[in-house]
C-alpha cells in the first residue's frame, strides 16, 4: 500500500514540475513574441519547441530526459487531449458567418475558400506521390499522399483572427473574407480529415466506412434537431448574470462536451471532433460565449494550450533532419505549401474585384496555419500516415508559414494606406 502511494506522488511531483515549466515557459515567450509584434500564441509554439529534443533534449539531455522522459508521460497526454477538446469547443463558438452581408463578399469568400483548398490539396497529393518513395517507406502511399494534401490545405481561423484584432482588420472587407473563408476552410478540412481517418482506421472496408458515414449523418441529423433546441432551452434555463456563468449550466456544457467527444470517438473520427461540434451549437448565445471565455476560455488558453504546444514540441526534432536530401524536402515542402495558398487566393481575390495589395493582403492571412495545423499534424502521427521527420517538416511548416504574416502584413498595408494600429511596429 505505501509503495503504490509512493508512485502515486513521485507521478504527481514529476507532472507538477512538466506543468510548471511548460506553462512558465508558454508565458514567457508569449510575452516576447506579443513585443516583437507576433501572435503570442507563436510564442507559446516556440516554446513547446523548444523544450523538447531540437534544444532542450540536444544540449541538457539529462535534464530534458529527467524531467520529460523519452516520451510525453500518460499525465501529460490526457492533460493535452482534453485541453484540445475544450480548445476545440472554444474554436466551434467563434464560427460566426454574419459578416458575409454583401454579395460581394459571399462571392469571394465562396471563391477563395474553393481555391484555398482545392490548390493545396491537390498540390499537397501530387507532392506526396513524388515524395513518399523517399519519405514514407512502409506507409500506404495513398494515405499518406492524402494527408500531404490535407496538411497544406489547412488556415488557422484561431490564429487569423488574433491578427486580425492585432493589425485593426476585423470589420474590412478583406478581413470578413479572409476569416470566414478560413472558417469554411477549416469545416471542410475538419470533414476530410474525419474521411481520411476513417479511410485510414478501415482496413478497406467499404462496410465500415459505409456504417461510419452513416452513423456520422446521425450524429449530425441528432446535433441539429434535438440538441441544438435544447442548448437554447438551457441557455434560457440558466441565463449569464452580469457576465458571470450559472455553475450548474457550466457543469452541463462540460458533461455535453466530454459527451459528444465519446460519440464521435466510438465514430472513429476523435473525441476532440465531438468538443468542435458542441462549440457550434452553443455560438449563437453571445451573452453565453463571453461567459464561458472570460472564467473558463482564458485558463484553457493558459495552462492547456502550452500543455499541447509542449506535448508537440517532445515530439518534434529539427536536428533529426540530418541530410542534405531532409532539407532540400523540408524547402520543398514549405515553397508548395506556401505558394499553392498564396498565388491562388491571390487571383482568387483579383477575380472577385479586390486590388492587388487586397489580394496580396488576402493571400498572406489565408497562409497561416499554426495551431489547427498542429491539431491535424498531431491527428495524423498518431495514425502512422505520416513518419516522424514528415511530421517535423510539416510543424515547421505551420510555423514559418504563421510567422511570415506579421512582417509581410506591415509591408503590405503600409503600401495600401491602411493604418497600422498603436503598439504594431511597423
Amino acid at each position: 500500500m505505501s509503495t503504490s502511494i509512493s508512485e502515486t506522488e513521485n507521478l504527481l511531483f514529476i507532472t507538477l514540475l512538466q506543468l510548471i515549466v511548460m506553462v512558465g515557459a508558454a508565458r514567457y515567450m508569449h510575452t516576447v513574441f506579443r513585443r516583437l509584434g507576433q501572435p503570442g500564441v507563436i510564442g507559446e509554439i516556440f516554446a513547446g519547441l523548444l523544450l523538447g529534443p531540437s534544444l532542450m533534449g540536444y544540449f541538457f539531455p539529462q535534464a530534458s530526459l529527467a524531467l520529460f522522459g523519452r516520451q510525453a508521460s500518460v499525465p501529460i497526454t490526457i492533460i493535452s487531449q482534453i485541453g484540445l477538446i475544450l480548445l476545440m469547443f472554444q474554436i466551434g463558438m467563434d464560427f460566426e458567418f454574419a459578416h458575409l452581408n454583401t454579395r460581394r463578399n459571399t462571392r469571394a469568400t465562396i471563391v477563395v475558400t474553393l481555391f484555398s483548398v482545392a490548390v493545396p490539396l491537390s498540390a499537397g497529393i501530387l507532392l506526396g506521390r513524388l515524395s513518399a518513395p523517399a519519405l514514407a517507406q512502409g506507409i500506404d502511399p495513398v494515405r499518406y499522399s492524402l494527408f500531404l494534401g490535407l496538411g497544406l490545405a489547412i488556415t488557422a481561423v484561431p490564429i487569423l483572427g488574433r491578427i486580425l484584432r492585432q493589425y485593426g482588420l476585423t470589420h474590412t472587407e478583406i478581413g470578413v473574407v479572409a476569416i470566414s473563408a478560413a472558417a469554411i476552410n477549416d469545416v471542410i478540412g475538419w470533414l476530410l480529415l474525419s474521411v481520411v481517418s476513417a479511410y485510414a482506421a478501415s482496413a478497406f472496408s467499404a462496410a465500415h466506412l459505409s456504417f461510419q458515414l452513416g452513423g456520422l449523418l446521425l450524429f449530425v441529423v441528432v446535433l441539429w434537431w434535438v440538441l441544438r433546441p435544447l442548448t437554447s432551452r438551457l441557455v434560457a434555463r440558466f441565463p449569464a448574470s452580469e457576465g458571470e456563468m450559472n455553475p450548474n449550466l457550466m457543469a452541463i456544457v462540460i458533461c455535453l462536451i466530454f459527451a459528444l467527444g465519446i460519440c464521435t470517438y466510438r465514430l472513429g473520427i476523435f473525441a476532440i471532433f465531438g468538443g468542435f461540434a458542441c462549440g457550434v451549437l452553443f455560438h449563437r448565445h453571445l451573452e453565453f460565449v463571453n461567459a464561458w471565455r472570460r472564467q473558463v476560455g482564458r485558463f484553457v488558453l493558459v495552462f492547456f494550450l502550452p500543455v499541447f504546444f509542449t506535448y508537440t514540441g517532445l515530439r518534434t526534432n529539427a536536428l533529426g533532419l540530418s541530410s542534405g536530401a531532409d532539407w532540400q524536402w523540408l524547402a520543398i515542402i514549405l515553397g508548395v505549401a506556401i505558394l499553392s495558398k498564396i498565388v491562388p487566393v491571390y487571383f482568387a481575390g483579383r477575380a472577385c474585384g479586390f486590388n492587388h495589395n487586397d489580394s496580396s493582403i488576402l493571400g498572406t492571412l489565408m497562409n497561416t496555419r499554426a495551431l489547427m495545423e498542429l491539431i491535424v499534424l498531431n491527428i495524423g502521427f498518431d495514425l502512422k500516415l505520416i513518419p516522424q521527420k514528415v511530421f517535423t517538416m510539416l510543424v515547421i511548416m505551420a510555423v514559418l508559414t504563421t510567422l511570415m504574416a506579421g512582417p509581410l502584413l506591415k509591408r503590405l498595408l503600409t503600401k495600401g494606406g491602411h493604418p497600422i494600429p498603436v503598439g504594431v511596429e511597423a
